[in-house]
């Protein structure tokens, strides 16, 4: 099979690593790929959310399959129109993609089918938010509506804070993202990623992952894409998926199916772990960035006939199988991230870092200029390991990370802290 992935980031690093082990594939493309991609796929210049362009070479090059990676063609309908010319894709469709493309479109919908999320209002203009604002507890989350590349969500310690968050996002913080804004409460509990396949009917439930958004150690500074995971997330434990799959996933992909909007593909649930039980913070309609590392580096499965199982409806007739370690990934982000960033710096060690035991170092904004490797983007690296217990992991991975040698970067010194504390 010719089997097509879109997208540059961590996230396709981590699903063409996997794609490639399957011998279901004879040939694994990448569009546009990057520097660490070009060593398991072929890479091609190719922009993913140019929809017909994307359809061409699939139709010119008698592409199978096609994984599409990132959220912002799936929202702009590039699986609709996959489907349309008979290629089968994995993903939803821009109708059902809507529950990441607008938050205000995944409350909504949260409230009409009685799914347990943050109490919320959404607003249009920067008068009646404020003054929604001043009945509110503090601390408060201000969203920006649209896709925001992980950046869209403020949590406001203060008044003052959270009044300027919305004029920051009515101002143009975010583009046309922040035209909308969500107001809703701050849910006090631990975070916990959840990802299940479905093809629309069937639930398949993945393995689980925790996150880490915060720039600084000690879950401090702003939100960020995420600056790391790691899996299996021991708050996540069988009564919590259980607790989650019925209350949470199920509801949803039979609400979108009531909606018209049947779901397809990968969905991935940000929970909050309340006293309450686990509540929705939001979905994401593709695999997590970094999560999708540490999942990848579990699975002991095929990947392929599960992606294809989301696209034909057969999913009821696929499992996956998962390694019992636990897997961590910590991300190198150049310095200044989430803010400006210097691009084009030279990254240098590894082959070094590669050559540890258990680990894998996945590519996000690279690229190769000759035999140079350069950071091209805000999060650059993932530095991804396995073990047996999370503080065993943790070792493995910051000793590969010391053999990099790239003083543009920086990581976070503390991923799997919540888990590590656990088992000391």
């Amino acid at each position: 099979m010719k089997v097509l992935v879109i997208g540059s980031g961590g996230r396709e690093h981590a699903l063409c690593w996997a794609l490639s082990k399957s011998p279901m594939i004879n040939e694994l493309i990448c569009a546009p790929g990057n520097g660490g991609i070009e060593e398991v796929a072929t890479c091609i210049s190719l922009n993913g959310e140019d929809v017909s362009a994307v359809v061409q070479y699939c139709q010119e090059n008698s592409i199978d399959f096609v994984v599409v990676g990132p959220e912002a063609p799936l929202v702009i309908g590039l699986v609709d129109a996959l489907k349309t010319a008979g290629i089968p894709a994995f993903g939803p469709t821009a109708a059902a993609a809507q529950l990441e493309g607008s938050k205000a479109f995944m409350k909504d919908l949260c409230r009409k089918y009685q799914i347990p999320t943050a109490a919320y209002e959404r607003f249009t203009d920067s008068a009646s938010a404020k003054a929604y604002l001043q009945n509110q507890k503090i601390p408060i989350v201000i969203k920006a509506d649209g896709l925001a590349a992980g950046k869209g969500v403020i949590i406001a310690e203060s008044l003052a804070e959270a009044e300027k968050a919305v004029d920051d996002m009515f101002g143009g913080l975010f583009g046309s993202s922040g035209a909308e804004i969500v107001i809703e409460e701050f849910m006090e509990g631990e975070e916990a990623s959840f990802f299940v396949l479905t093809d629309g009917k069937s639930v398949l439930p993945l393995a689980t992952a925790q996150d880490h958004k915060r720039v600084g150690d000690g879950d401090t500074g702003p939100n960020t894409g995420g600056m790391g995971a790691y899996s299996p997330a021991p708050v996540m434990t069988e009564e919590m998926i259980n607790q989650t799959l019925e209350r949470i996933i199920k509801p949803t992909v039979a609400a979108l199916e009531a909606e018209n909007a049947t779901y397809t593909g990968v969905l991935y649930a940000g929970l909050m772990i309340t006293s309450e039980g686990p509540k929705l913070i939001e979905y994401n309609v593709r695999f997590g960035d970094p999560e999708c590392q540490v999942l990848m580096a579990r699975l002991t499965s095929d990947l392929l006939p599960a992606l294809m199982a989301t696209a034909d409806g057969t999913l009821d007739k696929v499992s996956l199988d998962w390694a019992e370690d636990v897997a961590m990934v910590v991300v190198m982000a150049a310095n200044g991230y989430p803010g400006s960033y210097e691009k084009n710096t030279e990254i240098k060690g590894l082959t070094k870092a590669n050559a540890h035991d258990d680990v894998i170092v996945l590519h996000a904004g690279t690229k190769k200029e000759g035999d140079k490797l350069l950071a091209t983007g805000g999060r650059v690296l993932g530095v991804t390991a396995r073990g047996k217990t999370v503080t065993e992991t943790a070792e493995k991975a910051y000793a590969a990370i010391r053999e990099i040698d790239w003083p543009d970067g920086f990581c976070r010194k503390d991923i799997g802290w919540r888990a590590i504390k656990r088992e000391k």
